[in-house]
């Protein structure tokens, strides 16, 4: 029987119908609103309610069983009620089956603060079927999504993991994105994509990392203005299984929009990670931190002894009650506590009741106890004949055995095979057996493996995929081990060492933890200098000394706080007398990095009360400041150097006004004085704390004008809101 044109009309209005957002009910806030739509073309619309724009995301591309397929969907629907995850955040998951192959569908997961505008998603292709993951050209072939830039004037590439060699750390960049660049199709790393215009901003992201420019993930530009991020190398391997009992999970990615310009849509972001991107807010937490490392080095360098003379209970003992005096608050006791890697048992010929007087006193003191670990197992270590099949070896040849830090010889461990969860359940142990709440991962290297037996690739896979999926997946289950760590002890911190170069840089491990940035910094390598450590100083180190140089190049690091917090980049400070060097390390520290080591009990009873007072203050508002968006006026190292970092809600904050001309090791002189004038940029609480400063008055707007008058080299102390 012929059909009528309407009934023909009104079977494709049905069929288009669904596959659209009429099905699932709409995501919405505040500020956003979100529709799952799932056709070929627009996946899901993200708006901004604040802006009233709107941006259209395409689907995913996987390519299965040698075939390219669109994660189009039918049969939209929402597989879960909402979520109150136990961050605030509200969890959202729909799904629907992918019209081409009906065995596959794809589930969307977002996660949506209810009073920030970025969100953050991830997609779970999923199969009823037996598939396979395949690279027909040999290549990676996996989009993430699409977008289209148009509207934007202005485009900046944001990247997180550029090591940069003479200060021998990593370094954020801000680089534009031009229209040549568009034009000509060109890739960029990030992670993070910031878009303006005169009207509304533009913030997408993803989390991964790596260092700069070995990308596994980039930004695919087109002359239309449009960005698809694309995989590179590493996201799967070639005949990865994909079945019911193996979906594949991409990584997590963010988008958010404002009205205004792209300082609004920074400092959302900001927040974002801050409030929002981690399930356990402990690691967000302005702690101050002290670490035993420093002083082990000291004495194996300048009074040539070993790296663990000093490990023991009645030094311990002593640096605790020295820390508290301080005013820190999580005490960490670094390599060498141990008796063998792996097992993690305390070795009892340092410590001979096992940490109980260390963990008492600390406890009377109300301080945290903190732990240094690494993926490696020692030779005769349980873990190690447990699960000797997860030995990281590359061609065949396992790293190691060697000694590790003057303690048994260990091989390292693979992260991505089974050995991650037994690691996470040996620290898990340790948390509820010696009360151990900050986790300290060192040497975790994003190189080296391509062993056929773990999860990133199979004998039928070419040495070269096996790394680089390793390669890939290892900040994703670094991140992994970190959260199953703290959600069976949600007051702990995960916090990964990144002060050596390649290693995981990015977003993904922010998600679970805190980075490690800066311990001593530079090497004499670092500035070409063959001879390694001809002038003295640690070992290869250069910059351990008091004084300017060390306290300005980890500053550097302070760059990342207009994206991401300082509170995640922990550096530590050096304590030492002399005064001016005190008032310039304790003005860096409570930037945010908040960190401190050192020989705490040869600070002089001055630097200690100097130290107590200025800490004790800085608790008063250290919230405000962790919050604050940071203002500097003066290049980083020059003079002078003033930051700002106000809370708007409050007026409490900090202002630390920075002399580094001519350290005051320099015997010659002569140390002219230098007197300086700032006006804030916010206005500011009433009460006020300070080190030697002139508050000159207010402003009809509520900004303080400051007058800081320096004899020499040295850092005044601004904190508004401390009584």
């Amino acid at each position: 029987m012929r059909k009528s044109p309407v009934f023909i009309i009104a079977a494709i209005f049905a069929s288009l119908t669904s596959q659209g957002a009429a099905q699932v009910t709409p995501i919405e806030t505040q500020q956003i609103k979100i529709e799952v739509i799932g056709r070929p073309d627009l996946l899901w619309r993200y708006s901004s309610k604040e802006s009233g724009q709107s941006f259209d995301i395409s689907p995913p591309r996987f390519e299965v069983d040698n075939r390219s397929v669109t994660a189009a969907l039918t049969g939209l629907r929402q597989t879960a009620a909402p979520v109150t995850l136990p961050n605030g955040v509200v969890e959202h998951r729909f799904s629907g089956a992918v019209t081409e192959n009906q065995s596959l569908s794809l589930e969307l997961v977002f996660r949506v603060p209810p009073s920030n505008p970025v969100v953050r998603f991830h997609y779970r292709l999923m199969s009823t079927a037996d598939h396979k993951l395949t690279k027909q050209n040999g290549k990676d072939n996996l989009e993430y999504l699409g977008v289209s830039l148009s509207r934007y004037t202005d485009v900046a590439e944001i990247r997180l993991s550029e090591f940069y060699e003479l200060p021998h750390t990593y370094i954020p960049a801000d680089v534009p994105v031009l229209p040549r660049d568009f034009e000509n199709g060109q890739k960029i790393m990030g992670p993070i994509v910031i878009c303006s215009n005169t009207v509304d901003s533009l913030v997408l992201a993803y989390e991964h990392g790596s260092q700069m420019p070995d990308a596994y993930l980039a930004y695919q530009l087109d002359s239309s203005k449009g960005a698809r991020l694309a995989a590179v190398k590493g996201s799967y391997y070639t005949g990865q299984p994909l079945d019911s009992r193996n979906p594949y999970p991409t990584v997590w990615m963010e988008i958010g929009a404002v009205k205004g310009t792209r300082f609004m849509v920074m400092q959302a972001f900001r927040t974002f990670l801050l409030r929002h991107q981690a399930l356990y807010a402990e690691s967000r937490k302005p702690y101050i931190f002290y670490n035993t490392w420093n002083f082990q080095e000291r004495n194996q360098a300048w009074k040539k002894g070993r790296y663990l003379d000093t490990m023991n209970l009645e030094r311990m003992l002593i640096e605790i009650e020295a820390a508290h005096r301080l005013g820190i608050e999580i005490f960490v006791i670094d390599a060498g506590w141990f008796s063998k890697t792996g097992d993690w048992t305390v070795d009892t010929t340092r410590f001979p009741d096992g940490l109980k007087q260390v963990k008492s006193k600390l406890d009377q003191h109300g301080m945290r106890l903190g732990l240094w670990f690494t993926s490696k197992a020692a030779v005769s270590s349980r873990m190690l004949e447990k699960n000797r099949d997860c030995i990281m070896t590359t061609n065949g040849r396992p790293h190691g055995p060697a000694e590790v830090w003057e303690t048994e010889k260990s091989y390292v461990m693979c992260m991505v095979s089974r050995f991650g969860d037994a690691f996470a359940d040996e620290l898990i142990r340790l948390g509820k057996d010696l009360g151990v709440r900050y986790f300290k991962w060192d040497a975790f290297d994003q190189y080296g493996c391509n062993d056929s037996k773990h999860w990133h690739g199979t004998a039928a896979n070419t040495p070269e995929e096996r790394a680089q999926s390793y390669s890939f997946q290892l900040p994703e289950q670094m991140a992994r081990v970190a959260d199953k760590i703290c959600a069976a002890q949600p007051d702990s911190i995960v916090d990964f060492d990144i002060t050596e170069g390649e290693r995981a840089v990015g977003l993904r491990f922010l998600a679970a933890g805190k980075y490690f940035i800066i311990n001593n910094g530079p090497y004499y390598y670092s500035f070409d200098d063959p001879q390694l450590a001809p002038g003295g100083g640690m070992g290869a180190n250069v910059l351990v000394f008091p004084g300017l140089a060390r306290a300005v190049n980890a500053r550097l690091i302070l760059d990342y706080d207009r994206w991401i917090p300082s509170v995640l980049f922990m550096t530590h400070y050096l304590p030492d007398d002399p005064e001016y060097s005190q008032s310039i390390n304790l003005g860096s520290l409570i930037l945010g990095q908040n960190g401190i080591w050192g020989d705490l009990p040869g600070v002089s009873e001055e630097g200690v009360k100097r130290f107590a007072e200025t800490l004790s203050k800085y608790k008063q508002v250290r919230d405000d400041i962790t919050a604050a968006y940071p203002t500097r006026s003066g290049e980083i190292g020059g003079t002078p150097e003033i930051h700002e970092k106000i809370n708007p809600e409050t007026g409490k904050g900090a202002v630390v006004i920075f002399y580094n001309y001519r350290n005051a090791w320099r015997q010659r002189g002569p140390f002219f004085p230098g007197t300086f004038r700032y006006v804030t940029r916010l206005p500011v609480a009433k009460e006020v704390w300070h080190n030697g400063v002139t508050v000159a008055g207010y402003d009809s707007r509520g900004r303080a004008i400051l007058e800081a008058k320096f004899d020499g080299p040295g850092a005044k102390i601004i904190l508004f809101g401390a009584k």
